[in-house]
C-alpha cells in the first residue's frame, strides 16, 4: 500500500474540502485505508485522478465520468472593495492565508496564494467576493507552497486556540480564588 504521504503529494492541496474531509491529508489518509475512492478532488481533476490510479495501481477509467462532472477549472478570489465591511469571516475561512486586511477595514485576496478553494464565499456576510477563472496560470501557488500555508494556519490556530484556551481557565480559576477569598473573609467577620 501506498503511503499517506505518497497520496497526499500528488493532490492539489487546495484545501478545499470538496471531497468531504478537512483537507487533502485527511482525505489522502482515508484514501490510503480504502475508506475513500480516488474521484473525490474535483479540483487534481483527470490529471491528480490518473496519478493516484497509477500509484494505486487501479484503473482510472471507471472514475473519470464523476471526475469530468465535478472538475473546476482553476480560479482565484476577488473582493469587490466597495461592498466589503472588514467582518474578518473570509480571513478565518482562507486556509492558506491567501487573504488579508483588518476589523473594519477593507480586505483583498494575494492571487498568488488563492487555491480557488471558495471556503471564503459562504461565509461573507455582504456576498462581496466573486471567484474569477485564472489566467495567470503560471502563477499558481504550488501543491508545496500551499501545504506549507496551510499546515503554518493550522499551527498558528492551534496556537490561539490554546492561548484562548489557558486564558478561559485562568480567569475561571481568578474567578473561582476571588470567590473563595471573598468566602474566607465573610466566614471570620462572621466569627
Amino acid at each position: 500500500m501506498p503511503k499517506v504521504e505518497e497520496i497526499d503529494a500528488l493532490l492539489p492541496q487546495t484545501q478545499c474540502q470538496e471531497c468531504g474531509y478537512a483537507a487533502c491529508l485527511p482525505y489522502a489518509e482515508a484514501i490510503a485505508r480504502g475508506e475513500a475512492d480516488i474521484s473525490e478532488c474535483a479540483p487534481g481533476g483527470i490529471p491528480t485522478l490518473e496519478a493516484l490510479a497509477t500509484l494505486m495501481h487501479v484503473d482510472a477509467k471507471p472514475y473519470q465520468e464523476k471526475v469530468l462532472a465535478r472538475y473546476r477549472a482553476p480560479s482565484v478570489a476577488v473582493v469587490d472593495e466597495s461592498l466589503c465591511i472588514g467582518c474578518l469571516k473570509c480571513i478565518q475561512a482562507c486556509p492558506v492565508d491567501a487573504i488579508i486586511g483588518g476589523a473594519k477595514m477593507m480586505h483583498t485576496v494575494l492571487a498568488d496564494y488563492c487555491t480557488g478553494c471558495e471556503l471564503c464565499l459562504m461565509p461573507c456576510p455582504t456576498d462581496c467576493i466573486r471567484m474569477e477563472a485564472r489566467n495567470d496560470i503560471d502563477k499558481i501557488i504550488t501543491p508545496g507552497e500551499s501545504r506549507q500555508r496551510y499546515q503554518a494556519k493550522t499551527r498558528r490556530m492551534q496556537s490561539k486556540k490554546k492561548t484562548s484556551d489557558n486564558k478561559i481557565a485562568d480567569s475561571q480559576q481568578a474567578q473561582k480564588d476571588y470567590i473563595e477569598a471573598a468566602r474566607l473573609r465573610v466566614s471570620k467577620k462572621r466569627k
